[in-house]
């Protein structure tokens, strides 16, 4: 049996078989999940109910695309965040095509007893995996599940693979007919890449949700309460856009938990998976010293960013408050003088359009490309409007200008003097390319060359 991963691919035009992976936590749901798609996508940790949010991924079984979605843990002693998790789960079971239910060799809980019971509606659809089945000697122990009523169990090592193959047969077998075409994601062969970063509690989630229509993320005023990235797709102006949603990002010497270390650098990560980084700051609370670190990843990378002031609904009602905030942040975040501001409240889907047709005019400047021999005609004219100045040895001169690449924006200048060459003519030079080859809200690298 053939498997190979294709997560994080554009939507597909057909539809996609949904497989989920549900049980109660720790019994090895996200190492299953991330073993079939071949990528490491779950955060695993012995910690019980580390997965809150669905997380999807695609597997590629003998030709056939497969979408499987790692649930959290189903509990019975719920605290905070527990109820919502748990609907979250029961209601992605229900969607899917097929459901792996996951049981730990090592005991059967209440809580395993009780949630088989509420599966017993979809029997047609479920299988049971027995994990940590990690050798032969275990095995025998297996036929004690037939009697939960199954017709087949499954024996596995998610760990280690034992017992892998027998089951994607099987699951292939199972999914392989649901399979149709036509009634699948967004058409476009050009996906733009969103990443959705901040501090906790800003409102990434429900933003997310707010582009998907759906509850994919899941929405509490808990911190904290995203902590893989949920991956999600949809379509604005006949161009389709992926769209990740980060945990919340605190200060290094606020994350004490493994778990959370792991969401954070996630996160971070997902930096270089972005086209577009919509940058979500609390309108209210204002920027912090965290946005500025977050800010400076982003624009050392290049990537586009928009810096999202969500809850404005919140905002007192006075006049010109969104330029006196905007002023402000441009005064504290030099850094991204470039980058366009949007006001909007994502709890009322107010602003959301405004800031999509921001992310296609950042995203369409990502792309500009200026040739050399225009370039540089460019180049002479500004020189001639305002001289390099000059130094003890004689006036500083930029010989050539070529830009080299497009997303990330990269320009080489050629210089008589890379080494003292005035920073003030650098800013000159950078300000008459934004302004002469329209690209105001996107970064742009010089580098001096000797």
């Amino acid at each position: 049996m053939s498997v190979s991963n294709t997560s994080g691919n554009k939507p597909e035009t057909g539809r996609r078989p949904v497989v989920a992976i549900a049980g109660r936590p720790n019994v090895g749901k996200s190492t299953l999940f991330n073993r079939i798609i071949k990528s490491r996508k779950a955060i695993t940790d012995p910690t019980p109910g580390v997965t809150r949010d669905p997380v999807e991924g695609v597997a590629e079984i003998n030709g056939l695309e497969i979408k499987f979605v790692d649930t959290g843990g189903y509990k019975l002693d719920q605290e905070e965040l527990d109820d919502l998790v748990v609907k979250r789960s029961l209601e992605i079971v229900a969607e899917a095509d097929l459901v792996i239910l996951v049981l730990d060799l090592k005991e059967t809980t209440s809580e395993d007893e009780i949630f088989i019971e509420e599966m017993r509606p979809y029997s047609d659809k479920l299988m049971l995996v027995v994990n940590k089945v990690d050798g032969p000697e275990k095995e025998e122990q297996i036929w004690n599940y037939y009697s939960l009523g199954f017709d087949k169990v499954y024996p596995v090592s998610a760990s280690h693979g034992l017992g892998f193959g027998d089951l994607i047969d099987a699951l292939y077998e199972r999914v392989k007919d649901k399979a149709a075409a036509g009634d699948g994601g967004d058409a476009g062969d050009d996906l733009i890449n969103l990443a959705v970063l901040g501090k906790p509690n800003t409102g990434k989630s429900t933003l997310t949700n707010l582009f998907t229509k759906t509850n994919s993320s899941i929405v509490s005023d808990i911190p904290g309460t995203t902590r893989d990235i949920v991956e999600g797709f949809f379509s604005f102006k006949n161009r389709g856009f992926r769209v990740l949603d980060t945990a919340g990002i605190r200060k290094k010497k606020k994350v004490s938990e493994n778990v959370e270390y792991y969401s954070v650098n996630r996160a971070i990560k997902s930096i270089d998976e972005s086209d577009v980084v919509l940058l979500m700051i609390d309108s209210i609370e204002g920027l912090s010293d965290q946005d500025k670190k977050i800010a400076n990843l982003i624009v050392r990378k290049g990537k586009g960013v928009i810096i999202v002031l969500n809850k404005w609904d919140l905002q007192e009602n006075i006049p010109n408050v969104f330029e006196a905030v905007s002023d402000r942040i441009r005064f504290l975040f030099p850094i991204l003088s470039f980058a366009p501001i949007v006001a909007l409240s994502a709890l009322n889907n107010d602003g959301v359009e405004n800031l999509l047709d921001t992310v296609l005019k950042v995203k369409h400047q990502l792309g500009k490309r200026v040739d050399t021999s225009t370039l540089n005609n460019h180049l002479t004219d500004w020189m001639e409007e305002n001289e390099p100045p000059r130094s003890k040895k004689g006036r500083y001169k930029i010989k050539y200008m070529t830009q080299v690449s497009s997303e990330p924006i990269r320009f080489l200048l050629f210089v008589n003097n890379k080494k003292s060459f005035p920073e003030a003519y650098q800013r000159y030079i950078l300000r008459m390319i934004r302004q002469d080859f329209g690209l105001p809200s996107v970064p742009i690298t010089m580098e001096l060359r000797g």
